[in-house]
Protein backbone atom coordinates (compact mmCIF):
# COMPACT_ATOMS: atom_id res chain seq x y z
CA UNK A 1 0.00 0.00 0.00
CA UNK A 2 1.93 2.52 -0.82
CA UNK A 3 1.96 6.80 -0.38
CA UNK A 4 -0.63 9.33 -1.50
CA UNK A 5 0.57 11.43 -4.38
CA UNK A 6 0.04 14.71 -3.00
CA UNK A 7 1.93 13.83 0.44
CA UNK A 8 4.95 14.60 -2.31
CA UNK A 9 6.87 18.20 -2.88
CA UNK A 10 6.53 18.29 -6.71
CA UNK A 11 5.24 16.04 -9.58
CA UNK A 12 6.65 12.35 -8.76
CA UNK A 13 8.09 10.20 -11.57
CA UNK A 14 5.39 8.15 -13.08
CA UNK A 15 7.99 5.20 -12.95
CA UNK A 16 7.88 5.73 -9.15
CA UNK A 17 3.83 4.42 -9.02
CA UNK A 18 2.19 1.31 -8.17
CA UNK A 19 0.34 -0.26 -11.10
CA UNK A 20 -2.13 -2.00 -8.40
CA UNK A 21 -3.07 1.55 -6.01
CA UNK A 22 -1.41 4.02 -7.79
CA UNK A 23 0.29 5.76 -5.43
CA UNK A 24 4.30 5.96 -4.78
CA UNK A 25 5.61 2.81 -4.36
CA UNK A 26 6.41 1.68 -0.65
CA UNK A 27 8.93 -1.31 -0.62
CA UNK A 28 8.98 -2.59 -4.70
CA UNK A 29 8.56 -5.23 -5.45
CA UNK A 30 9.18 -6.53 -9.46
CA UNK A 31 7.77 -9.63 -11.10
CA UNK A 32 9.89 -11.97 -13.52
CA UNK A 33 8.07 -10.37 -16.25
CA UNK A 34 9.33 -7.00 -15.32
CA UNK A 35 6.20 -5.21 -13.39
CA UNK A 36 6.88 -3.59 -10.51
CA UNK A 37 4.25 -2.98 -7.63
CA UNK A 38 4.34 -2.31 -3.66
CA UNK A 39 4.96 -5.42 -1.97
CA UNK A 40 2.19 -4.98 0.18
CA UNK A 41 0.36 -4.59 -2.78
CA UNK A 42 1.47 -7.62 -5.07
CA UNK A 43 1.95 -10.26 -2.30
CA UNK A 44 -1.83 -11.06 -1.68
CA UNK A 45 -2.70 -11.01 -5.14
CA UNK A 46 0.74 -13.27 -5.75
CA UNK A 47 -1.09 -15.58 -3.22
CA UNK A 48 -4.78 -15.75 -3.78
CA UNK A 49 -4.65 -15.21 -7.66
CA UNK A 50 -1.01 -17.14 -8.69
CA UNK A 51 -0.31 -14.43 -11.73
CA UNK A 52 1.22 -10.95 -12.15
CA UNK A 53 -1.44 -8.31 -11.94
CA UNK A 54 -0.66 -6.49 -15.11
CA UNK A 55 -0.75 -9.75 -17.78
CA UNK A 56 -2.02 -12.58 -15.87
CA UNK A 57 1.77 -14.56 -15.91
CA UNK A 58 1.62 -17.46 -13.80
CA UNK A 59 4.04 -16.79 -11.37
CA UNK A 60 4.14 -17.12 -7.48
CA UNK A 61 5.10 -15.45 -4.24
CA UNK A 62 9.17 -16.77 -3.97
CA UNK A 63 9.64 -15.54 -7.72
CA UNK A 64 9.23 -11.49 -6.60
CA UNK A 65 12.94 -9.78 -6.46
CA UNK A 66 13.13 -6.31 -4.26
CA UNK A 67 13.96 -3.13 -6.67
CA UNK A 68 16.58 -1.53 -4.05
CA UNK A 69 18.01 0.95 -6.30
CA UNK A 70 14.55 2.00 -7.14
CA UNK A 71 13.65 2.04 -3.55
CA UNK A 72 16.36 4.18 -2.68
CA UNK A 73 15.57 7.19 -5.04
CA UNK A 74 12.00 6.95 -3.59
CA UNK A 75 13.47 6.90 0.15
CA UNK A 76 15.07 10.39 -1.48
CA UNK A 77 12.10 12.30 -2.20
CA UNK A 78 10.60 15.12 0.16
CA UNK A 79 7.29 14.16 1.85
CA UNK A 80 4.80 15.56 4.07
CA UNK A 81 4.68 14.24 7.80
CA UNK A 82 1.75 12.01 8.71
CA UNK A 83 0.20 14.62 10.67
CA UNK A 84 -0.08 16.95 7.45
CA UNK A 85 -3.83 17.56 8.64
CA UNK A 86 -3.22 18.27 11.81
CA UNK A 87 -1.42 21.63 11.44
CA UNK A 88 2.03 19.59 11.06
CA UNK A 89 4.45 21.74 8.24
CA UNK A 90 7.13 19.89 8.24
CA UNK A 91 8.38 18.50 4.96
CA UNK A 92 11.18 15.71 5.39
CA UNK A 93 12.57 13.02 3.25
CA UNK A 94 10.92 9.90 2.97
CA UNK A 95 13.59 8.06 4.70
CA UNK A 96 13.42 10.33 7.70
CA UNK A 97 9.83 10.00 8.15
CA UNK A 98 9.58 7.37 11.13
CA UNK A 99 12.07 9.43 12.91
CA UNK A 100 9.97 12.77 12.54
CA UNK A 101 7.03 10.76 13.65
CA UNK A 102 8.86 9.89 16.79
CA UNK A 103 9.17 13.78 18.20
CA UNK A 104 6.73 15.69 16.07
CA UNK A 105 4.45 17.63 18.16
CA UNK A 106 1.34 17.10 15.88
CA UNK A 107 0.95 13.47 16.65
CA UNK A 108 -2.40 12.38 17.86
CA UNK A 109 -2.47 12.21 21.88
CA UNK A 110 -5.31 11.66 24.94
CA UNK A 111 -5.68 13.34 27.62
CA UNK A 112 -4.52 11.24 30.43
CA UNK A 113 -7.19 12.54 32.80
CA UNK A 114 -9.95 10.38 33.89
CA UNK A 115 -13.44 10.47 32.17
CA UNK A 116 -11.63 12.93 29.45
CA UNK A 117 -11.81 11.10 26.00
CA UNK A 118 -10.40 14.21 23.97
CA UNK A 119 -7.64 13.71 21.92
CA UNK A 120 -5.39 16.38 21.27
CA UNK A 121 -1.92 16.97 19.53
CA UNK A 122 0.57 16.17 21.25
CA UNK A 123 2.06 19.79 22.11
CA UNK A 124 -0.93 20.86 23.69
CA UNK A 125 -1.94 17.80 26.28
CA UNK A 126 0.03 19.03 28.99
CA UNK A 127 -1.66 22.67 28.83
CA UNK A 128 -5.12 20.80 28.27
CA UNK A 129 -4.73 18.52 31.13
CA UNK A 130 -3.50 21.63 33.53
CA UNK A 131 -6.15 24.42 31.96
CA UNK A 132 -8.86 23.10 29.96
CA UNK A 133 -9.76 19.65 30.66
CA UNK A 134 -13.21 19.51 32.37
CA UNK A 135 -12.35 16.12 33.90
CA UNK A 136 -9.10 18.38 35.94
CA UNK A 137 -9.30 17.63 39.62
CA UNK A 138 -10.31 20.48 41.21
CA UNK A 139 -10.20 19.63 45.02
CA UNK A 140 -12.22 17.42 47.61
CA UNK A 141 -16.46 17.72 47.93
CA UNK A 142 -17.17 19.35 50.93
CA UNK A 143 -20.69 18.18 51.16
CA UNK A 144 -20.34 15.11 52.28
CA UNK A 145 -18.12 12.29 50.40
CA UNK A 146 -14.74 13.72 50.40
CA UNK A 147 -14.31 12.39 47.18
CA UNK A 148 -12.58 14.58 44.12
CA UNK A 149 -14.42 17.13 42.62
CA UNK A 150 -13.77 17.58 38.36
CA UNK A 151 -13.91 21.40 37.18
CA UNK A 152 -16.65 19.97 35.38
CA UNK A 153 -18.83 19.03 37.74
CA UNK A 154 -17.72 22.13 39.88
CA UNK A 155 -19.11 24.36 36.94
CA UNK A 156 -22.60 22.80 36.31
CA UNK A 157 -22.86 21.61 40.08
CA UNK A 158 -23.76 18.46 38.59
CA UNK A 159 -21.72 16.45 41.85
CA UNK A 160 -23.87 14.04 43.61
CA UNK A 161 -22.40 12.53 46.54
CA UNK A 162 -24.56 9.12 46.45
CA UNK A 163 -24.07 8.67 42.47
CA UNK A 164 -20.12 9.64 43.03
CA UNK A 165 -20.26 7.14 46.07
CA UNK A 166 -22.01 4.39 44.03
CA UNK A 167 -19.51 4.81 40.92
CA UNK A 168 -16.75 5.22 42.85
CA UNK A 169 -17.74 1.49 44.84
CA UNK A 170 -18.18 -0.08 42.15
CA UNK A 171 -14.62 1.22 40.69
CA UNK A 172 -13.53 -0.19 43.35
CA UNK A 173 -14.94 -3.09 43.17
CA UNK A 174 -14.12 -3.83 39.72
CA UNK A 175 -10.69 -3.33 40.94
CA UNK A 176 -10.46 -5.73 43.43
CA UNK A 177 -12.60 -7.86 40.88
CA UNK A 178 -9.41 -7.65 38.53
CA UNK A 179 -6.83 -8.00 41.53
CA UNK A 180 -8.63 -11.06 42.74
CA UNK A 181 -8.28 -12.87 39.27
CA UNK A 182 -5.01 -11.87 38.87
CA UNK A 183 -4.04 -13.42 42.38
CA UNK A 184 -5.57 -16.91 41.03
CA UNK A 185 -4.28 -17.01 37.81
CA UNK A 186 -0.76 -16.23 40.03
CA UNK A 187 -1.37 -18.81 42.57
CA UNK A 188 -2.42 -21.40 39.72
CA UNK A 189 1.31 -20.98 37.84
CA UNK A 190 3.18 -20.87 40.85
CA UNK A 191 0.93 -24.02 42.08
CA UNK A 192 2.26 -25.64 38.52
CA UNK A 193 6.15 -24.72 39.04
CA UNK A 194 5.91 -26.00 42.64
CA UNK A 195 4.14 -29.42 41.29
CA UNK A 196 6.90 -30.00 38.70
CA UNK A 197 9.48 -28.89 40.61
CA UNK A 198 8.57 -31.65 42.94
CA UNK A 199 7.92 -34.12 40.58
CA UNK A 200 11.47 -33.46 39.68
CA UNK A 201 12.79 -33.97 42.77
CA UNK A 202 11.15 -37.40 43.43
CA UNK A 203 12.74 -38.56 39.77
CA UNK A 204 15.59 -37.44 40.95
CA UNK A 205 15.42 -38.87 44.66
CA UNK A 206 14.58 -42.13 43.24
CA UNK A 207 16.95 -42.49 40.76
CA UNK A 208 19.83 -41.94 43.27
CA UNK A 209 17.83 -44.32 45.51
CA UNK A 210 18.06 -47.18 42.42
CA UNK A 211 21.97 -45.88 41.88
CA UNK A 212 22.82 -46.36 45.78
CA UNK A 213 21.21 -50.17 45.90
CA UNK A 214 23.30 -50.84 42.64
CA UNK A 215 26.39 -49.77 43.92
CA UNK A 216 25.70 -51.49 47.18
CA UNK A 217 25.13 -54.94 46.02
CA UNK A 218 28.36 -54.32 43.76
CA UNK A 219 30.38 -53.30 46.96
CA UNK A 220 28.63 -56.09 48.89
CA UNK A 221 30.08 -59.10 45.70
CA UNK A 222 33.53 -57.81 45.39
CA UNK A 223 33.61 -57.56 49.32
CA UNK A 224 32.52 -61.37 49.37
CA UNK A 225 34.76 -62.25 46.74
CA UNK A 226 37.42 -60.10 48.97
CA UNK A 227 36.84 -62.46 51.94
CA UNK A 228 36.62 -65.77 49.97
CA UNK A 229 39.72 -65.05 48.20
CA UNK A 230 41.42 -64.90 51.80
CA UNK A 231 39.94 -67.23 53.17
CA UNK A 232 41.47 -69.49 50.34
CA UNK A 233 44.63 -67.89 50.41
CA UNK A 234 44.64 -68.52 54.37
CA UNK A 235 42.36 -71.84 55.40
CA UNK A 236 41.94 -72.02 58.56
CA UNK A 237 42.61 -74.95 61.05
CA UNK A 238 40.27 -77.97 60.70
CA UNK A 239 38.78 -76.66 57.59
CA UNK A 240 38.35 -79.61 55.22
CA UNK A 241 38.59 -79.83 51.48
CA UNK A 242 37.90 -82.31 49.27
CA UNK A 243 38.12 -82.61 45.36
CA UNK A 244 35.56 -83.05 42.73
CA UNK A 245 35.54 -83.89 38.79
CA UNK A 246 32.92 -81.86 37.21
CA UNK A 247 31.95 -82.58 33.25
CA UNK A 248 30.49 -79.28 31.41
CA UNK A 249 29.44 -78.84 28.30
CA UNK A 250 29.96 -75.55 26.81
CA UNK A 251 26.70 -73.17 25.74
CA UNK A 252 27.28 -70.40 23.02
CA UNK A 253 30.34 -70.97 23.72
CA UNK A 254 30.83 -70.51 27.62
CA UNK A 255 31.25 -72.73 30.73
CA UNK A 256 29.11 -70.03 32.36
CA UNK A 257 32.03 -68.94 34.91
CA UNK A 258 34.93 -66.35 35.56
CA UNK A 259 37.97 -67.07 36.98
CA UNK A 260 41.30 -65.45 38.90
CA UNK A 261 44.62 -66.16 39.68
CA UNK A 262 46.83 -65.87 41.98
CA UNK A 263 50.53 -66.77 43.06
CA UNK A 264 51.95 -67.46 47.10
CA UNK A 265 53.71 -65.04 48.81
CA UNK A 266 57.49 -65.03 49.06
CA UNK A 267 56.98 -62.48 52.11
CA UNK A 268 54.33 -64.92 54.11
CA UNK A 269 55.39 -65.34 57.35
CA UNK A 270 53.02 -67.93 58.31
CA UNK A 271 53.70 -70.29 55.15
CA UNK A 272 49.92 -69.57 53.74
CA UNK A 273 50.30 -69.43 49.95
CA UNK A 274 47.65 -68.04 47.48
CA UNK A 275 49.02 -69.73 44.12
CA UNK A 276 46.16 -71.20 42.47
CA UNK A 277 43.30 -70.35 40.15
CA UNK A 278 39.50 -69.54 41.84
CA UNK A 279 36.04 -69.40 40.57
CA UNK A 280 35.13 -65.67 41.08
CA UNK A 281 31.44 -65.52 39.21
CA UNK A 282 29.38 -67.75 37.73
CA UNK A 283 26.48 -67.14 35.71
CA UNK A 284 22.96 -68.02 36.92
CA UNK A 285 21.82 -69.92 33.71
CA UNK A 286 25.43 -71.19 32.58
CA UNK A 287 26.80 -74.49 32.66
CA UNK A 288 28.25 -73.83 35.94
CA UNK A 289 25.32 -72.87 37.52
CA UNK A 290 23.43 -76.57 37.52
CA UNK A 291 22.98 -78.30 40.69
CA UNK A 292 26.06 -79.66 41.81
CA UNK A 293 28.15 -77.61 39.84
CA UNK A 294 30.79 -74.84 40.75
CA UNK A 295 30.53 -72.62 43.50
CA UNK A 296 32.35 -69.03 43.81
CA UNK A 297 36.03 -69.54 45.49
CA UNK A 298 36.39 -72.74 44.03
CA UNK A 299 40.05 -73.67 43.26
CA UNK A 300 40.44 -75.18 39.91
CA UNK A 301 42.89 -77.40 40.63
CA UNK A 302 43.01 -79.69 36.40
CA UNK A 303 41.14 -78.85 33.56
Amino acid sequence: MGFELDRFSGEVDPDFKCNLCNKVLEDPLTTPCGHVFCAGCVLPWVVQQGSCPANCQRISAKELNHVLPLKSLILKLDIKCDNHARGCEAVVPLQHLGEHAETCDFSPAKCRNRGCRQVLNLRDVEAHMRERCEARPAGLCEQGCGLMLTHGERRSGGHSCLRALRAHGAALQARAAALEKALKKEALRAGKREQSLLSRLAAAQLELQVTALRYQKRFTQYSARLDALARAASPGKGEETKALTLVLHRDSGSLGFNIIGGRPCVDNQDGSASEGIFVSKIVDTGPAAKEGGLQIHDRIIEV
